[in-house]
């Protein structure tokens, strides 16, 4: 599973980062951005932003893109033998 916050949707709400604080940060602009190996990926819009999840954050992540009131996390699903292309959540 990969992730990434579209920060112009952002509301800075931080529900994200009380769900999975190993996953997601608020930085000093007050935006949530995602966190890989504890380095904030913060390159809004670009590629450089899609974090990989690790297996036991998956749960957290998926119910932080839930109840983000700014539905601005996006989800893609690793692709599996079962189903030849990724799927997005949200």
């Amino acid at each position: 599973m990969r992730v990434w916050i579209d920060q112009d949707l952002c509301t800075g709400d931080g529900l994200c980062v009380d769900r999975s604080p190993d996953v997601f940060t608020l930085l000093e602009d007050g935006i949530a951005y995602v966190v890989e190996r504890g380095v904030a990926l913060n390159d809004p819009g670009g590629s450089r932003s899609l974090a990989f999840v690790e297996k036991r954050e998956e749960l957290a992540v998926i119910e932080a893109a839930e109840i983000c009131p700014g539905e601005c996390i996006f989800i893609e699903m690793a692709e599996n033998k079962d189903s030849p292309t990724a799927s997005a959540v949200r």
